[in-house]
């Protein structure tokens, strides 16, 4: 299992991505929070509200979700990348795994 750490414009946008995540079976289940960025871009200091969504699934997922936000996501360049996790719940593993296969 790893969660998958991506940004999003909005609540919505992170609901969307969510939804196409899930029909895909490419996720078992997400969750989406309030956000302060502060971050350099084209040399400028900037600061927004974003939406953090992580993503939880298999870590043989990881490809296939990162295309499939990047195919969505109005980001020119999201942030997409996995967190390792190194102890789970045995049920919440397998209900994870039979929600992904």
């Amino acid at each position: 299992m790893i969660l998958i750490y991506t940004t999003c414009s909005n609540q919505e946008e992170a609901n969307k991505i969510s939804n196409h995540l899930l029909a895909k079976k490419l996720c078992a289940c997400t969750n989406s929070f309030p956000s302060t960025a502060m971050y350099l871009w084209k040399q400028k200091v900037m600061k927004e509200s974003e939406v953090v969504l992580l993503i939880k699934t298999r870590k043989e997922n990881f490809k296939k979700v990162q295309e499939e936000i990047k195919k969505i996501h109005s980001y020119e360049t999201p942030a997409i990348f996995s967190i390792a996790i190194q102890d789970v719940d045995e049920g919440y593993k397998n209900w994870l795994k039979k929600e992904t296969e």
